[in-house]
């Protein structure tokens, strides 16, 4: 007897779990039109997404032929490094020299041991379709948090993406590492893990430097929760990742490394360029054109900065400031004013950027929903909204 009443004690936490659950299922299947226009709905709609993705992405990898652009490169240029070579100046693979800072080389150097030395390319896939997976995943629990778009559009943003699913597991770019590592270091923002957070913001730049256009929007939410003095330790974490992940190529030539693995004043090809496909080659390949838009990149973030970014009524100075010691009393940033400033940041880079080629689509593509719905709603805002996805 007694067994029996132990039994159902255990049965019962299980139970009433159970209960709950087949109540929430019964409820959002009576409000299964609400389903996919209720943010509040985000994280089960991206549950069924995800579990369509699985198949999905299983469907391309078997059935769509994999197209070799830069993998072999890739492969080429760690196994420099595998063999013994730390000058970045040496480092170089079919499409030209190594321009990835340390952290490239030590993902790919895994990912080169995991498929066979980079010859087994469906072992490859396989880990790039976990990857966007993951992606996905990260991506959903910042717009779950935002509560801004509607679960419907996320079809759009995922199953109906042929390009996004082609740049992660038909082409193999490094652009999807960089950019899953940056959707971590946001979760991790949004928890209030900034010291983490500014870590994993760190290890994305180490594997590709786009990951910088979102720093400006970064920089302004430090100084708002921390002002400049406690805004110093978590940039110092940043910095000093850096050094500690490049520290066997700048001991070996720390010109080299620098000047490839940061190449800001890189150029590039005119045959390769998406966004200014447009203008004449040689317009495009003008130094002042390139100083335009740098100038024009700045003035952009300095009004959205000042506009936009910061809403207190003090001077923008009193971001250096202490919080305690600023006339407005300081509030807990909330997930909008930490998603909104990150992908502004991200996005006016984008707008910006000297050349944008086909993998740099993931770039700012996740982002698209949440800046459409975070517009002010008019006619012609509602019409983007659709178009955007």
């Amino acid at each position: 007897m007694a067994a029996g009443v132990r039994k159902r004690g255990r049965a019962g936490p299980a139970a009433r779990a159970m209960g709950l659950c087949g109540q929430w299922l019964r409820r959002a299947w009576q409000e299964r039109r609400l389903l996919l226009l209720e943010p509040r709905y985000t994280l089960l709609v991206a549950a069924c997404l995800c579990l369509a993705e699985v198949g999905i992405t299983f469907w391309v990898i078997h059935r769509v032929a994999y197209t070799e652009i830069d993998w072999k490169a890739y492969m080429a240029e760690v196994e420099g490094v595998i063999n013994g070579t730390y000058d970045y100046t040496q480092l170089q693979g079919d499409t030209g020299p190594l321009v990835y800072p340390a952290g490239f080389v030590y993902i790919f150097m895994g990912l080169y041991y995991a498929t066979g030395r980079g010859t087994d390319i469906r072992m490859a896939q396989h880990i790039f379709a976990v990857l966007y997976l993951a992606t996905l995943l990260l991506v959903f629990l910042i717009y779950h948090q935002t509560c801004k778009v509607p679960p419907f559009v996320f079809f759009f943003m995922c199953c109906a993406s042929y390009r996004v699913h082609s740049i992660f597991v038909l082409r193999l770019f490094n652009d999807p590492v960089a950019m899953v590592l940056l959707f971590l270091s946001i979760n991790l923002l949004l928890a209030q893990r900034w010291g983490w957070g500014c870590c994993c913001f760190s290890l994305a730049v180490s594997v590709k430097m786009n990951v910088l256009l979102f720093a400006p929007g970064l920089l302004f939410l430090l100084l708002m929760q921390f002002g400049l003095r406690g805004a110093l330790p978590k940039l110092g974490i940043c910095a000093v990742l850096q050094v500690l992940l490049g520290l066997p190529f700048l001991l070996e030539n720390p010109i080299g490394y620098l000047s490839r693995s940061f190449d800001l004043g890189r150029q590039f090809l005119f045959r390769w360029t998406v966004n200014w496909r447009f203008l004449p080659e040689a317009l495009f390949l003008h130094r002042a054109f390139h100083l335009a838009l740098l100038a024009a990149h700045l003035t952009l973030l300095l009004l959205f900065a000042l506009c936009r970014w910061h809403r207190t009524g003090e001077s923008i100075l009193s971001l250096l400031k202490d919080p305690s010691k600023r006339k407005v009393p300081p509030q807990p940033l909330t997930p909008n004013q930490i998603v909104s400033t990150l992908f502004t940041s991200n996005f006016i880079g984008i707008c910006f950027s000297r050349s944008l080629h086909y993998q740099f689509y993931v770039w700012y593509f996740h982002t698209l929903p949440y800046l459409l719905w975070a517009t002010p709603a008019r006619w012609l805002t509602h019409l983007l909204r659709l178009l955007g996805p």
